[in-house]
Parts: structure tokens; sequence; C-alpha cells
């Protein structure tokens, strides 16, 4: 039998009235408890107040806007969001991306389209919901990753990684020196049999930010030209 969806508090974002009522009445129906509010700042005082599992975040807000709610929840909490973005807007949604969105959904969308999405990010935030046996920590180096507490560290440092980014990492952790295209990694990582593929560009991107001495050039999470991207372990990237 399939495990049960899994289901949270979820804080939605969007000025435009009907578009917050149609999204919350889909997430009501698939389990959610969710909270609406219309402007960036009435959403961080909500998000303090009201810790969300998830936050569903429209890009365009009146008076501080969407990414700069995401910088803001991002400097104390690593709350997955999934964020809306006006539909050919390439650059904001890398933008996006790089502010620390874990996915985004272009408007116009399907409700049902982002309750599915948001279904994922969950499930992804929270691990297989599927019992498995407890894994030993993978180290490489002055890196250790801790599955079971879903904790990272360079060099002791604890590192403030999205649920994305802590399974990219962990994937690449457990198949050293295996080249992976971004279509490969879309589908193994995140779950998606289609998508876009700079959304991986742009989380490897983060993950060198914060694992990598020198993001510039990397040692660890190296690029494979005409392929995609490798984890080079520095040992051997055993199990701690």
């Amino acid at each position: 039998m399939n495990p049960a969806p899994p289901t949270g508090r979820v804080l939605v974002v969007d000025d435009d009235p009907t578009v917050a009522e149609v999204v919350a009445r889909y997430l009501v129906r698939d389990g959610h408890e969710v909270r609406c509010v219309a402007d960036g700042l009435e959403a961080l005082r909500s998000a303090r107040a009201h810790p969300p599992d998830l936050v569903v975040l429209d890009l365009m807000l009146p008076g501080m806007d969407g990414l700069e709610v995401c910088r803001r929840l991002r400097e104390s909490s690593a709350v997955p969001v999934v964020m809306l973005t006006a539909l050919g807007a390439e650059t904001d949604r890398l933008v996006g991306l790089e502010t620390g969105a874990d996915d985004y959904v272009t408007k116009p969308f399907s409700p049902r389209e982002l309750a599915l999405r948001v279904r994922s990010v969950l499930r992804r935030a929270r691990g297989s919901l599927v019992p498995a046996p407890p894994a030993r920590p993978l180290r490489d180096g002055d890196l250790l990753v801790d599955v079971q507490a879903h904790e990272a560290t360079v060099g002791g440092e604890p590192l403030a990684l999205t649920a994305r980014e802590f399974d990219l990492l962990v994937f690449l952790l457990r198949h050293p020196r295996q080249a992976f295209t971004r279509d490969e990694l879309l589908d193994r990582v995140w779950g998606w049999s289609f998508g876009d593929s700079s959304t991986v560009t742009v989380h490897v991107r983060r993950l060198r930010e914060k694992i990598e001495r020198d993001p510039a050039a990397p040692r660890r999470l190296v690029t494979v030209w005409g392929v995609g991207y490798r984890y080079e372990p520095a040992d051997g990237g055993e199990e701690a």
C-alpha cells in the first residue's frame, strides 16, 4: 500500500485574493493546514509567529517582493519555498533559485500541479516516508553528512542547506566519481521526469558555495564538460 502523501502547515503569500483562494482550496483538499497573507512583511511576521512547513511565495508582491521575502526567510530558516513566477520570466526563476527557493511554478499554472509540487517538496524535505534501515553518516575529508539527522558540516561548522541542496549532496556522495547529466539529476534527486535543467545548475552553484574552499575552482563537485556533474571525493567518500 502506498504511503499517505505528506501534509503540513503551508503559508501562501499572494496579493491576488482569487489565486490565494484557489491555491488554498486545493492544498486544504490535499490535507494541509493553510494560512494566506497578501504581502511580504505580513508573510515574515506570520512565519515567525506560526512557523510553516512550506511557503508558497508569489514573486510579485506589493512593497517587499518575493525575492526579498525569500532572502529574509533564508537568514533564519531552511523552510522549503515554492515560488510562483510569471510565464517566461526565466531570469526571475533563476534569481529565485539562487535566493534559496526549492522549486517554482510558472503562472498561469494548474492548481493541481502546484499541489503535487508542494507534496513532492514536503516529501523531500522530510525524507522518505517508507521505513528504511538507519543510514550511517557519509564522510569525505572534513565534510560530514548525517543522513538520519539531516545535518551536514564542513570542518565542524554546520552547513545551512535547503532540502534540495541536502538531497543533491547526499545523492552525489553516494555515487562518487559517477557523472550525471542535469536531466538525470532532475529525475533522481527532484523526482521530475521533465523540467528546467537550469534548476540543477543553480543548485550545484549554491552547493559549491557552501562545500568548496574555492567555488570558482571546485575540487569536489566538478563539471564534466558535455555531460553534467560528478562528485570527486578527497578520500573515497566512505561512510563514517
